[in-house]
C-alpha cells in the first residue's frame, strides 16, 4: 500500500499528552510516511519543532492560528522568522481567519495574516492556511500576495477551489469529506485536479467517518483516501502515492 502524507497534524496537542510519543512512533506501521505537525502558537512552534527534530518522519510549520493573534507582537514575527530557519520547519502556518467566533476582531486577524503571508513570501516558505467562514477575504489576500502553499480543511465552494489554484496554491481535504451530509467537501473532491490535491487529518480533530468524535491519528487518513478515491473513481493506492508526491513537492521534502 502507498504510504500516506498527513499535511497537517497538532501533536503538541494536550489530547496526545498521555501517550504521544508512543502514538507518533506506531505511524509508520499504520502506513504513515510523512507528517507536518503545524503549530498554532510560539509555544507550540517550539514543540512541534522538537518533535521534528525526534523522529525522522516529522516536518514542523511555525505560525499563530488567527484566534490567537490578539495578543501577537512584532517580537512574534521576528520569532517566527528566526524559527522558519531550522531545517525541519517546512511552511509557514496555521495562519488565516476565522470568522466563526469573530475573536479577535476581524481588523485584528487581517492585519496579522497579510504580516504572516509577507513573512512567508519573503522567506519563499509556503503557507499552511485557516479559512473558516471567512472566504471573501481570504482568498482577496491570497490573491493579494500569491504564496505558496494550501489551503486547509477546505470548506469553501467549488468556485473558491476553482480561484484557490489557480494562484497555484493546493487544496487540502481531510475527515469531512466522509461526514454523512458533507456536500462542498465531496463536490470540491470530485472536481479538483488531482496535481492540486493534499489530504490531512488536522489530527486530533476532525477523525473521519466512522471515528467522527473520537481522537484522530495520521492512520485515519486511510479512510478519507478511501473516500475521496471513490468520489473520484480511482485507486485508493494511486490516490495516496499522488498526494504523497504532491505534498514532497509542496513543501520541499526528498524523501
Amino acid at each position: 500500500m502507498a504510504l500516506i502524507f498527513d499535511t497537517h497534524a497538532h501533536y503538541y496537542d494536550e489530547a496526545f499528552d498521555k501517550d504521544r510519543y508512543e502514538l507518533i512512533e506506531s505511524l509508520p506501521s499504520l502506513g504513515v510516511g510523512a507528517v507536518v505537525n503545524v503549530s498554532s502558537t510560539i509555544s507550540s512552534a517550539h514543540c512541534a519543532i522538537e518533535l521534528a527534530d525526534k523522529f525522522d518522519y516529522i516536518w514542523a510549520a511555525v505560525g499563530i492560528h488567527p484566534n490567537g493573534v490578539g495578543d501577537a507582537n512584532d517580537d512574534d514575527i521576528e520569532t517566527i522568522r528566526n524559527l522558519a530557519q531550522k531545517p525541519r520547519v517546512v511552511a509557514i502556518g496555521e495562519i488565516g481567519l476565522d470568522y466563526y467566533y469573530d475573536h479577535p476582531k476581524r481588523d485584528v486577524q487581517l492585519y496579522w495574516f497579510e504580516k504572516l503571508l509577507e513573512l512567508a513570501v519573503s522567506l519563499n516558505l509556503p503557507v499552511i492556511v485557516h479559512d473558516r467562514e471567512a472566504h471573501e477575504d481570504t482568498l482577496r489576500l491570497l490573491k493579494k500576495y500569491c504564496p505558496c502553499g494550501v489551503v486547509h480543511c477546505f470548506s469553501g465552494s467549488v468556485e473558491m477551489a476553482r480561484e484557490v489554484i489557480s494562484i497555484g496554491m493546493h487544496i487540502g481535504l481531510g475527515g469531512t469529506v466522509t461526514f454523512k451530509n458533507a456536500k462542498k467537501p465531496v463536490e470540491v473532491a470530485a472536481m479538483l485536479p488531482i496535481e492540486r490535491l493534499v489530504l490531512e487529518t488536522d489530527a486530533p480533530y476532525l477523525a473521519p467517518t466512522p471515528f467522527r468524535g473520537k481522537r484522530c491519528h495520521s492512520g485515519l487518513i486511510a479512510h478519507t483516501a478511501a473516500r475521496i478515491a471513490e468520489i473520484r473513481s480511482m485507486q485508493v493506492d494511486e490516490l495516496l502515492k499522488t498526494t504523497f508526491d504532491n505534498a514532497c513537492r509542496l513543501f520541499n521534502i526528498s524523501i
